[in-house]
């Protein structure tokens, strides 16, 4: 669920935002787990990545992804925390305490509470507490942030620079802070210290592997390959949380910054065997922050999305969803989908499941490869087509039945329009028509898996 980029020039400091991507701070003195009490200084030197905002424009996307950058450190409530900042390249970053919650009961609680530094000597006290961040939006800038007083460790895993061993001896001795973090190079995942316990004894190493690993196979459907700055992953993590609660009949949801995840969905977010056989919800919301607003009309919002949860169901060895057997008709999606098309009256909104939606771009996959989505990514980030969110949905129709069928090199009007009554205008039509694109050699809609 899910409640014109600018020309780039890959400089050092563009190279220096990619390497250190979700990894943007390195932190000093704290490698070793240690029984003592957490409260040592510790100090964050951190560089600068462009902002949420500019990523999203850049990639076209409907969601900004996060740009925090992790400290290791918590916030108790109410305690004066001080921080000496220097501003090595004269850029000063912003501090963050606090996790997005969108539903939380406290509405102070629902973001984030945000503090201006100054270089030198700050002094901070926060009323509710929780996880510290940084932002440093830029272009390879550094700031070196040292934690004084005031804060203590928060239990971080951080793949590749942190043992199991000392993550446990974390998570033993540092019991001020409500919360757990485990983070590798493009993730952040954050989760309360009281459900995070049940499934402390996973290997959180294979655990962040896994996770490096869906959402590399989500970049590679949004064709971020690496060919130019354009095409580059998206800089700085992405940040899933837990939440106090979702909207009803909801399992997790995406947002601006974050995926939300309630305690009763840990079970697939911080386990090994979760995230490699049962992680549907996870790649799907992750999905949500690859989707392009250009092609993404709202009919399409929680079916386009699963073009990056199939891709990762393969990666995993994993048994399509569209081949899931529903009990009341002992029928996979694709055999109660298919006796439909091209019938009377049929409306792509009304007459389908969102499972059953899916098999027209699981179709469009059998007939012409998983090449065309990432195509597909890349030529909107290339031609960047706008529209109004409120006015123009069926331009957003139009572009999607358009660009597929320019990336396929075939008319795809039959497909869209007569077989799975795909709701394209008469503009949209005669946009499809202007391409003048012979038909395809192969017909889309009997395919199945």
């Amino acid at each position: 669920m899910h409640v014109s980029p600018a020309s780039l020039a890959l400089s050092r400091r563009n190279a220096l935002a990619a390497l250190a991507g979700a990894g943007a701070a390195t932190l000093l003195g704290a490698g070793t787990a240690s029984a003592r009490p957490s409260t040592a200084a510790a100090t964050v030197c951190a560089t600068a990545f462009p902002s949420a905002e500019t990523e999203r424009l850049r990639l076209a996307t409907v969601f900004r992804g996060s740009d925090f950058i992790t400290t290791a450190r918590y916030a108790p409530a109410g305690t004066a925390i001080t921080i000496q900042v220097t501003a090595t390249d004269g850029v000063l970053p912003t501090l963050h305490i606090g996790l997005y919650d969108n539903l939380h009961d406290v509405v102070a609680q629902r973001t984030p509470r945000t503090y201006t530094l100054a270089s030198g000597n700050n002094t901070i006290t926060d009323p509710y507490g929780g996880p510290v961040y940084l932002r440093l939006p830029g272009d390879g800038e550094q700031a070196r942030v040292t934690f004084t007083s005031g804060t203590v460790k928060l239990p971080t895993f951080a793949l590749g620079r942190t043992t199991e061993s000392q993550f446990q001896e974390l998570v033993d001795s540092s019991t001020t802070s409500e919360y757990v973090e485990l983070t590798s190079p493009h993730a952040i995942i954050t989760v309360s210290r009281n459900n995070f316990l049940p499934y402390r004894n996973e290997d959180h190493g294979q655990l962040m592997k896994l996770v490096e690993s869906l959402i590399a196979s989500h970049a590679a459907v949004a064709g971020l390959d690496g060919s130019s700055a354009l095409h580059s992953r998206k800089a700085g993590p992405y940040h899933f949380n837990e939440v106090t609660k979702v909207p009803t009949g909801v399992g997790a949801y995406a947002t601006h910054y974050f995926n939300a995840f309630p305690a009763a969905y840990l079970d697939r977010l911080i386990t090994v065997e979760g995230v490699r056989n049962r992680g549907w919800g996870f790649y799907h919301e992750l999905g949500h922050l690859h989707q392009q607003f250009a092609c993404r009309p709202s009919g399409l919002t929680e079916v386009s999305v699963n073009i990056y949860s199939l891709a990762v169901q393969r990666i995993f060895g994993q048994t399509s969803n569209l081949l899931t057997v529903n009990a009341t008709t002992g029928l996979n999606w694709f055999q109660t989908a298919l006796p439909k098309l091209g019938t009377a009256g049929l409306s792509f909104a009304t007459s389908f499941g969102a499972y059953e939606k899916l098999v027209s771009l699981r179709q469009l996959e059998l007939a012409f490869g998983t090449g065309i989505w990432p195509r597909l990514h890349k030529l909107i980030r290339e031609e960047n087509p706008q529209s109004d969110w409120q006015t123009q949905d069926a331009l957003r129709w139009t572009n999607f039945a358009t660009y597929t069928s320019r990336i396929t090199g075939y008319d795809l009007t039959d497909f869209y329009v007569d077989k799975w009554a795909y709701p394209i205008d008469t503009d949209g039509k005669a946009a499809l028509a202007a391409l003048n694109l012979p038909t395809p050699p192969v017909d889309p809609s009997p395919l199945t898996d």
